[in-house]
């Protein structure tokens, strides 16, 4: 290649790669790391998750993505789930899809897993019988025991944790 043919190849190269960037949405708006392992999902005027990374201590994480949160002028939510529990994975699917972005406008989960995190969500204060666990943290990131737990198998799940969470938001 001469000069005359590699600057229009280079400006080539370059309109092609900002066309692969999805419309509206910069660096800042895809998921990257939180910085502690964990993925944030983009957010939305409706509902998000925040994987919690692996380790570290609960109240911790929680007080920083509670702080993160009301930056941003949402609510958080500690939500723990399972992938085995029906209603956490039909919950989680419906919120990810968008159907729950009406009922719960700005509204952040935190997300644990109860294999993985119970023995640092009971040192926090995050205990409960059943799964899921939707649960108000104080601003010291423990939990406040104002929380709605358990669900439903089958198609009425998201229908019977749906009005419990909205009352517990409403407190």
């Amino acid at each position: 290649m001469n000069r005359r043919t590699i600057a229009p190849a280079i400006a080539l190269v370059a309109v092609l790669a900002a066309a692969c960037k999805p419309a509206g949405q910069n660096a800042a708006e895809r998921a990257t790391p939180d910085g502690r392992g964990g993925a944030q999902l983009p957010m939305s005027r409706g509902v998000s998750f925040v994987l919690a990374p692996g380790d570290g201590s609960v109240a911790t994480l929680v007080k920083d993505a509670l702080l993160r949160a009301r930056a941003q002028k949402r609510t958080l939510v500690v939500y723990v789930g399972a992938a085995w529990c029906e209603p956490c994975r039909l919950f989680h699917e419906a919120a990810l899809r968008g159907d729950l972005d009406a009922s719960l406008p700005a509204l952040t989960f935190l997300e644990f897993d109860i294999d993985r995190d119970h023995d640092r969500l009971v040192s926090a204060g995050y205990v409960s019988k059943f799964i899921p666990l939707f649960a108000l943290p104080t601003s010291s990131g423990l939990a406040s025991g104002q929380q709605v737990e358990g669900g439903v198998k089958g198609d009425g799940a998201v229908a019977f944790i749906l009005p419990r969470l909205q009352a517990l938001l409403a407190r």
